[in-house]
């Protein structure tokens, strides 16, 4: 049954991304701008024009291009960079690893303050900690991310003449250096993402502790840790992971500004310069990766609604 249910669940999931497929190709090409223009500047003629456009095959009707961008994706090819000539793959390859640890580094900061906060604030609802929880929380989302980033740069460099590592450091070279470089922006990331979590997290657990078999089970004398944690948070979490989910693509763009404080050459920052370029592949490569990565998320939700409830397979 399991395996039916996920089964249908990507069966869905392939009109997704070929709809996904013809936005990614299609909105780049609607920002103002001639990318053959702006390679070539104001000193091209009309000819000049003419040849690298069709040099470059943006002289075919925008059909054709997508057809043909379409299969030799589907084949594993997202073309090559119209500035650097360099396949988007490996640009991507390179890049899309350090903006997916940052990402995921920043869900499991999140998800480490959120799900115990909440859990606490819902256990001792209207008392002193759920108040301080809930300012905390309602404090973590009013504070812009960039705006936080730039505080923890430029104050302790003013006060202390201490700033955090800028460039990127490789794991390989060095691993302290590495893990330290990261954490600081993926906790600067993830406090936005704890802050609505935890809230979300608290009234669900709320509202399943209030449920008749929750009543059931104080009456049994059970203890407040196992009522909590087996009958309670585990009917609670499923909204909360589905908040994980559709928070992830947020969290990635969250990313384009962070790693550009921090210095980081991830992939937001590669497509952030190729959005200033008018790079279409890039664009189109990028975006597509995200979206495919989105969908494969989605997909490992849906397998955990089915492992942690079972009515959901059918």
């Amino acid at each position: 049954m399991l395996r039916r249910y996920l089964a249908k669940r990507l069966v869905v999931a392939i009109p997704s991304l070929l709809i996904a497929s013809l936005i990614v190709f299609t909105l780049p090409r609607l920002i103002p701008g001639d990318v053959v223009a702006m390679m070539l500047e104001e000193k091209a003629y009309a000819k000049d024009l003419e040849e690298l456009r069709a040099k470059l095959g943006l002289d075919r009707p925008i059909y054709v291009q997508y057809f043909e961008w379409l299969g030799r994706a589907v084949a594993g090819d997202l073309g090559e960079s119209l500035w650097t000539r360099r396949p988007v793959l490996e640009e991507i390859g390179q890049r899309l690893p350090i903006t997916l640890e940052l990402a995921l580094l920043s869900l499991v900061v999140g998800i480490l303050i959120a799900v115990p906060i909440g859990v606490i604030a819902a256990a001792r609802q209207d008392t002193v900690q759920d108040y301080t929880f809930r300012s905390a929380a309602i404090l973590g989302l009013s504070v812009p991310g960039f705006w936080l980033a730039t505080l923890v740069i430029v104050l302790p460099a003013i006060w202390w003449g201490w700033r955090p590592l800028t460039g990127y450091v490789e794991i390989g070279k060095d691993v302290v250096g590495h893990i330290t470089q990261m954490l600081l922006p993926a906790v600067i990331l993830g406090i936005a993402f704890a802050a609505a979590m935890m809230r979300l997290t608290r009234g669900m657990l709320l509202e399943v502790l209030r449920q008749d078999y929750v009543r059931t089970a104080w009456s049994k004398g059970l203890r407040e840790r196992v009522i909590i944690l087996k009958h309670g948070l585990r009917n609670a979490i499923i909204p909360v992971i589905t908040y994980i989910g559709t928070q992830l693509p947020q969290v990635i763009g969250g990313t384009v500004v962070i790693e550009t404080i921090f210095g980081l050459p991830g992939m937001s920052r590669f497509l952030f310069d190729a959005i200033n370029q008018r790079d279409y592949p890039v664009i189109q490569g990028v975006n597509l990766v995200v979206v495919s990565f989105i969908v494969a998320i989605n997909l490992v939700v849906d397998a955990l609604y089915a492992v942690l409830d079972p009515r959901i397979r059918y």
